[in-house]
């Protein structure tokens, strides 16, 4: 994985660690540092199937609350799968994906955001 396709949280004086990662922490004090979620496997906690999807998303779209853990410390996050063909407690790794929705559907301009980001894959 290179540098630009890092899944970044970030770090907190307290030992905290978020993703996304926010200007505040849950201490309410700034970040001290980043991790790499991407260099982790995770375990799905829970996951769907939405079949009624917004235009431009994939469907069905297979979406988990994964946690990984950081050396002790429990990280959440959500994001679609590469497959529907998981259960609660697998273990997933976050892969890279170009393009998560197709950015000529919708009524937003394609500059207005980034449309890449990670999906999980089970390991």
């Amino acid at each position: 994985m290179t540098a630009e396709h890092e899944m970044e949280a970030y770090r907190y004086p307290d030992g905290s660690i978020t993703y996304p990662g926010h200007p505040l922490g849950p201490g309410g004090e700034e970040p001290i540092g980043t991790v790499d979620l991407s260099e982790y496997t995770a375990e799905v906690v829970t996951w769907t199937t939405a079949t009624a999807t917004p235009p431009g998303v994939r469907q069905p779209n297979h979406l988990a609350i994964v946690e990984f853990d950081v050396d002790g410390e429990p990280v959440r996050a959500i994001g679609q799968l590469t497959s529907g063909d998981v259960e609660i407690g697998d273990e997933v790794r976050a892969v890279y994906c170009d393009e998560l929705r197709d950015p000529d559907a919708g009524i937003r301009e394609k500059e207005s955001q980034e449309w890449d980001g990670f999906r999980f894959e089970p390991v």
